[in-house]
């Protein structure tokens, strides 16, 4: 079985980093990073993730917008996300999910639990 791609889509160099490294060591998982909304459509085109894990805040096109965009390419609408956000409510949910968002993880996430996270959203196993 290939190793899962996940993309990191996150303007703090920190929690890309962070991310990329518990994903990679946890789950063994091939991670891509990219530092704004831009990078992250061109990083989905070019390299098919199997998820994208996708912050909410970020200055020139937030979280909400790339995922909008995301979907309008047919390359990419496939892909499913997950939101990296700080503030999280209920009616954030529900309207994420109505988007079509697979769920929100509220940040400051818990680096070792990073990748259980995802694979319980995404229904996928996590064990090496």
């Amino acid at each position: 079985m290939t190793a899962k791609r996940i993309l990191v889509v996150d303007n703090e160099q920190y929690i890309q980093e962070v991310a990329k490294i518990c994903l990679e060591t946890v789950a063994d998982w091939d991670v891509i990073t990219a530092s704004s909304g831009l990078e992250g459509i061109m990083q989905a085109e070019t390299y098919q993730p199997d998820a994208i894990l996708l912050d909410v805040m970020m200055p020139d096109m937030d979280g909400i917008t790339t995922f909008e965009k995301l979907q309008a390419n047919a390359a990419t609408k496939e892909i499913p996300v997950i939101l990296l956000t700080a503030k999280i409510q209920a009616t954030d949910r529900r309207r994420y999910a109505q988007m079509g968002i697979v769920t929100a993880i509220a940040k400051p996430f818990n680096p070792l639990e990073l990748a259980n996270q995802v694979a319980i959203a995404l229904g996928w196993n996590v064990e090496k």
